[in-house]
């Protein structure tokens, strides 16, 4: 192996041992410009992106044990998707980009060393909530037993108030 693919392997294993998960598509028939706009996407949400051949993609895999449960995956025209912050983050860009451009396609995806095919990549993966909308969910749960608690306390208040109401009416 040349200098030039050991180096693109050691970039691809770097990449892929940063992820959080990967998302790989076949691009085949999209145009230059369509391509460029899927780039630009993914740089805006901090999203890698690289066109590689498959075989150095299985090397540069090579010590993971799912890199077998690609399989057809790694055919043809392949580009990788790596999101490194958030999971869903690159198969968000991806399933909303193919509502207008049916040529691309998912073909898999890895996330905590499961493969994922194509329907589980835009069903689930895409699906997944961001980390902020995670803490927002979070939040909301540890924060509604005090919020009931509170308003068990001010229940008693409250209803003596509405008898003190009742009983000043009725004089």
């Amino acid at each position: 192996m040349d200098a030039l693919k050991t180096q693109v392997v050691d970039e691809l294993k770097a990449r892929f041992s940063r992820m959080t998960s990967a998302v790989f598509v076949n691009y085949e028939g999209m145009s230059v410009s369509d391509i460029e706009s899927l780039r630009s996407q993914f740089r805006a949400k901090g999203v890698d992106y690289k066109v590689a051949k498959n075989t150095l993609i299985r090397r540069a895999l090579s010590d993971e044990a799912w890199v077998t449960e690609l399989g057809d995956a790694l055919k043809g025209m392949t580009g990788v998707a790596w999101s490194y912050e958030e999971p869903s983050t690159a198969a968000r860009i991806l399933k909303s980009f193919i509502k207008d451009n049916e040529k691309l396609k998912i073909k898999a995806g890895v996330m905590d060393g499961q493969v994922l095919d194509s329907k589980a990549v835009e069903n689930q993966l895409a699906t997944l909530p961001s980390k902020d909308e995670a803490r927002a969910s979070l939040l909301a749960t540890l924060m509604a037993p005090a919020q009931q608690l509170v308003m068990l306390f001010n229940t008693p208040a409250g209803n003596f108030v509405r008898l003190l109401e009742a009983k000043k009416s009725q004089d």
